[in-house]
């Protein structure tokens, strides 16, 4: 009775790992939670911005350089804390002229720094259109391929 019951949770407990190992390196996990957190005011999702605006967004990466230039989403400026001032004065025509919806986006969902960036640009030029994107960088690796134009 004992050998059975210990063959069992072994059973259980190659289950759970598999199960475990499956979600953590399959490339379209589904969360493990099944209420998604609602979009604060200053977000948007992918889904949003295809349904709204069929793709046709500004998209400002708000990430370390090195990063910028090893992979961005097509299209995408680069506007950063550590070089706002620079970097600024080379978007200023885009950004004045410009009449689409400007995304900002980082590394990850807990990444600040587009709200940083989104907080200096609506002081400095007064923009209104403009959002974070939720999920940032990782968002757009795991769903936002499939939309490009």
């Amino acid at each position: 009775m004992f050998r059975a019951i210990r063959q069992a949770m072994f059973l259980i407990l190659l289950a759970g790992t598999a199960a475990w190992a499956t979600h953590v390196w399959h490339p379209r996990a589904p969360a493990l939670y099944l209420v998604e957190e609602p979009l604060r005011d200053d977000e948007v999702s992918l889904k949003v911005i295809q349904q709204r605006w069929q793709g046709k967004v500004l998209w400002i990466d708000a990430r370390i350089q090195e990063q910028y230039e090893a992979e961005h989403i097509p299209g995408a400026v680069l506007l950063n804390e550590q070089h706002f001032e620079e970097q600024l004065f080379g978007l200023l025509d885009t950004l004045q002229t410009n009449k689409k919806p400007i995304i900002l986006y980082c590394n990850a969902a807990k990444c600040d720094a587009s709200r940083k960036i989104l907080e200096r640009l609506k002081q400095m030029l007064s923009i209104e259109n403009a959002f974070v994107l939720k999920g940032g960088w990782n968002a757009w690796k795991q769903n936002g391929r499939q939309d490009r134009d």
